[in-house]
C-alpha cells in the first residue's frame, strides 16, 4: 500500500511538473509603440528559439502564438528596418483575420504574405518618382570631405531609397540601399545620416540604411533628428554628434528601464494554433 501511495505521489508531482507554465526571461529588447490597439514589442528571436519555439521567425501574434502574451504583437530583433514595417503589418493582418473570421493560420499567412508584396510594389514606385524629382548633389560632407577619388562636383542618386517611412518633425524619414552609397558616393557612410552633416543627402532628410537592425531605427532616427536640429542652429557637427549620441545613452537606458519592468515570459504547455479563435 505504501508503495502505491508513493508511486501514485510521484506520479501526481511528474504531471503537476509537466502542466506548470515555464518561464523565460530577457526575452524583451524594445519597445516601439502602439499600433491599432496592440503594444509592438522588438524581441530576442534567438532566445524564443532556444527555450521556447524553435520555429519561431520574424515575428508574431497571440492567434498564432499561444505564448505571445494577448494585445501584443512581436517582431524579431533580427529583422532589418527595411523589413520592419512589412513585417509588422503581416502580424497585423493575420492577427485580424484569424481572430475575426476564424481562418486557419495558413490561409491568414498567405494573405498577409500578399500584402506585403503590395507594399513593396507600391514603396518601390514612391521611390522610384522621388529619385525622378531630385536634383544633382554634392557627395561630400559637412566638412567638404569627399571620399572617392575622381568623383563629379554632382551626382545623380538612382536606386538608393528602398522605403519610404514617413516624416517626423517636418523631416522625411527614407530607408536607403547603405552598400550603394558606400559603394557610389561616401564609403563613410554609417548606420544613419542628415541632410546638415552629409551635403549628398537631399534636404530635409533622414537616410536610414537598410542594414539597420528593427530594434535600432528609433534610436537612429531621434538621434539623426537632433544631431540635425542643433547643426541647423548652428552648433557644429562635432558638438551636435556628441550631444545626439549623449542622448542616445540616455534613451538607451530608460527603454531598459522599461524592458526590466516587463513580466517574464510565461509559456504554455501548447504553443500554436493553427486555426484562429474569433473573439
Amino acid at each position: 500500500m505504501r508503495t502505491r501511495l508513493i508511486l501514485g505521489l510521484c506520479a501526481l508531482f511528474i504531471l503537476s511538473s509537466c502542466n506548470k507554465n515555464k518561464t523565460v526571461e530577457g526575452v524583451y529588447r524594445s519597445y516601439y509603440g502602439e499600433k491599432e490597439g496592440f503594444a509592438i514589442w522588438i524581441v530576442d528571436g534567438y532566445k524564443i528559439r532556444q527555450h521556447v519555439y524553435k520555429e519561431f521567425l520574424y515575428g508574431g501574434n497571440e492567434q498564432r502564438y499561444l505564448f505571445n502574451p494577448k494585445g501584443e504583437i512581436w517582431i524579431d530583433h533580427a529583422v532589418s528596418c527595411e523589413e520592419f514595417e512589412l513585417t509588422l503589418a503581416h502580424e497585423l493582418n493575420e492577427r485580424a483575420l484569424m481572430a475575426k473570421f476564424g481562418w486557419t493560420y495558413e490561409k491568414s499567412h498567405d494573405s498577409s504574405l500578399m500584402l506585403e508584396l503590395k507594399m513593396r510594389k507600391s514603396w518601390d514606385s514612391i521611390c522610384r518618382a522621388h529619385e525622378a524629382s531630385l536634383h544633382k548633389v554634392c557627395p561630400e560632407d559637412a566638412t567638404k570631405v569627399r571620399e572617392i577619388p575622381g568623383i563629379p562636383d554632382s551626382i545623380v542618386l538612382r536606386g538608393i531609397y528602398r522605403v519610404p517611412l514617413g516624416v517626423r518633425e517636418g523631416i522625411s524619414v527614407w530607408v536607403v540601399d547603405g552598400y550603394r552609397v558606400r559603394a557610389l558616393i561616401f564609403p563613410d557612410f554609417g548606420l544613419s545620416g542628415n541632410d546638415m552633416a552629409y551635403h549628398y543627402i537631399p534636404a530635409r532628410e533622414i537616410w536610414l540604411d537598410g542594414q539597420i537592425s528593427s530594434e535600432e531605427t528609433e534610436l537612429s532616427i531621434k538621434t539623426e533628428l537632433l544631431e540635425r536640429k542643433l547643426m541647423a542652429e548652428g552648433v557644429s557637427y562635432g558638438k551636435a554628434y556628441d550631444s545626439a549620441i549623449n542622448t542616445n545613452v540616455r534613451l538607451r537606458h530608460e527603454m531598459q528601464q522599461l524592458i526590466d519592468a516587463h513580466p517574464p515570459l510565461i509559456v504554455p504547455p501548447v504553443l500554436v494554433r493553427d486555426t484562429g479563435k474569433k473573439e
